[in-house]
């Protein structure tokens, strides 16, 4: 009995156990939904069930909003709100690189949703793992926030400059590098990662991994390389780890969901990269206007710029391209 109310009422970075215990059950039980029930067998997912299953994913995480909120002050529920839009923002951009991803490796829609599934998987543990160091630096050594400031800044003016950058999966250095370590076979399997097969020039049979599975490695990188990025402006944000985890976290969760409606449609949204751009820039100068005032910049002034931006990004993208077919 003394164990279990360690577990639920010690502090585990910076906040009791039983908050823990909260959020990960709700994502374990999501899981065990997504999996186990709604797609227990392969299937495409239409944009229908695409969205929504998004808008439960959102419905789910403004809840969980609401509920820091109550429970931890209006804060901490604007802190979250505002780290939740700028992770699922910043998080439109992995989209289009998935979509890219799944072509170059002729990934059919009807596997699409199994290399997501397990990708978030490790998604969940490597942002544990990389706010949990962050978390460290932070506290033990407050100026890596100008560091993170900084390096939000200049992500922001690169984005604004080089947006019409395009992406050559067929040079790309990870890929080729799998490929040449990897013994891959030369097509799909079914919705298998691996398979054990005759190897050439050989009776003997050996393990061999499917395009599906380097594209499941693919997916993990990108969102290693993505969080470099978001990591960062959820810090700028707020310090509060369960913060910065659980927002980090629901924000995937949706955007994974919401992909198959999205994918055929990111062009419509060409423009929201220049308010993300900007966004990323105000995040970071936030932090010096902050410490030049004295003070924490208003959580609630923070939110509604964050949210003044995004819905400026969209609507201009929309009325944009609104000559371009879907």
């Amino acid at each position: 009995m003394e164990f279990l109310d360690q577990i639920l009422w010690g502090y585990f970075l910076g906040k009791q156990g039983w908050f823990w215990l909260v959020f990960i059950s709700i994502v374990i039980f999501l899981l065990f939904l997504d999996l186990g029930v709604f797609h227990r067998h392969d299937h495409e997912i239409s944009v229908k069930e695409s969205l929504y299953m998004s808008l439960g994913y959102i419905l789910i995480a403004l809840a969980f909003g609401g509920w820091i909120w109550y429970s931890l002050g209006s804060t901490a529920g604007k802190d979250y709100l505002t780290g939740f839009l700028v992770e699922k923002t910043l998080a439109i951009d992995n989209i289009f690189v998935i979509s890219l991803l799944f072509t170059y490796f002729a990934i059919p829609r009807l596997y699409q949703h199994r290399v997501l599934f397990w990708g978030i998987i490790g998604v969940i543990i490597l942002r544990g793992i990389m706010i949990g160091l962050g978390s460290t630096l932070v506290q033990e050594y407050h100026w890596v926030l100008y560091i993170f400031a900084v390096f939000l800044i200049l992500t922001g003016i690169k984005m604004l400059v080089f947006s019409q950058q395009e992406t050559n999966l067929e040079r790309n250095v990870m890929i080729n590098w799998l490929r040449r370590i990897l013994p891959v076979t030369n097509s799909l399997r079914g919705n298998h990662f691996f398979v054990r097969e005759i190897a050439q020039n050989s009776n003997k049979k050996r393990i061999y991994v499917t395009p599906l599975f380097l594209a499941l490695i693919m997916v993990e990188f990108t969102d290693l390389i993505f969080a470099v990025d978001s990591v960062p402006a959820i810090f700028a944000i707020t310090q509060d780890t369960y913060i910065v985890y659980t927002s980090n976290i629901f924000a995937i969760l949706g955007l994974r969901a919401l992909y198959f409606a999205l994918a055929a449609i990111i062009h419509k949204f060409h423009y929201l990269k220049y308010a993300l751009a900007i966004i990323l820039i105000f995040i970071g100068g936030k932090i010096f206007i902050a410490d030049f005032f004295g003070g924490k910049f208003p959580a609630d002034l923070s939110l509604i710029i964050t949210i003044g931006l995004l819905a400026s990004g969209v609507i201009y993208s929309v009325w944009k391209t609104r000559q371009k077919p879907l």
